[in-house]
């Protein structure tokens, strides 16, 4: 039962698109945008900088106060299975980013929410993400090939720390529970940034830049924009 009311608990946090609102009030509705998506990568590409730091912000933001409410509500009555809570939380918190009801279930891919489940986690994991992911995207200004590389780093550190014993108190159908759900969530964000994937291997897949003007934030401002296919 805790398992669900941590998933919906997640899937309610998850529902605030911090892209689709940002956008609205400045007039754009980022779905008709760049590649259409409800993410961060989507609006630093369409809005600018300023714009994709909020929204990257917002979508961490939310899977943050998510976990952090149910780490309130749990750790005292289950303190040895609070990591599985706080993960399923976090599930909960991506499946509302990226299917939100309220816009026919298309949202974003999830990256910028599992980078605030990462970041409410655990400590160690804080290190393993920010290395990955800005390692890759300074040298390659790929996003998504920083984002795939987290996922799988999230994965593999998810089974060596536990195994290690840093989740103390934990049984071990708790931890290969941890592990079974830590999978699935990599395979969804893989699967959700499959044309992604087809274009990194073809390589032309689209770089991105922090502190450069993107064309797609040129066109907004002149109303050229064109969707990306």
């Amino acid at each position: 039962m805790e398992r669900i009311v941590c998933l919906l608990i997640g899937y309610v946090f998850g529902l605030f698109q911090t892209a689709y609102f940002y956008g609205k009030a400045h007039g754009i509705d980022i779905r008709q945008h760049g590649s259409g998506n409800a993410g961060t990568t989507n609006a630093l590409r369409v809005m600018g900088t300023k714009a994709g730091l909020i929204v990257l912000a917002g979508d961490c933001l939310k899977c943050i106060a998510a976990v952090c409410i149910v780490r309130l509500l749990y750790s005292a009555r289950y303190p040895d299975m609070i990591y599985l809570l706080c993960l399923y939380t976090g599930a909960g918190a991506i499946l509302g980013h990226n299917f939100p009801f309220y816009m026919d279930f298309k949202g974003g891919k999830g990256i910028a929410a599992t980078a605030g489940l990462i970041l409410s986690f655990h400590p160690y994991f804080i290190i393993m993400g920010v290395v990955i992911f800005f390692g890759i995207f300074f040298t390659t200004h790929l996003v998504s090939l920083g984002s795939l590389l987290v996922y799988a780093g999230f994965v593999v550190q998810m089974v060596v720390c536990g195994q290690a014993g840093l989740f103390e108190g934990m049984t071990q159908a708790h931890l290969n529970e941890m592990y079974i759900l830590s999978v699935l969530l990599a395979v969804m964000a893989y699967w959700r940034h499959r044309e992604n994937i087809a274009r990194l291997l073809k390589g032309n897949e689209r770089k991105t830049y922090l502190f450069k003007k993107n064309v797609e934030a040129k066109n907004v401002e002149t109303g050229t924009g064109e969707k990306e296919t």
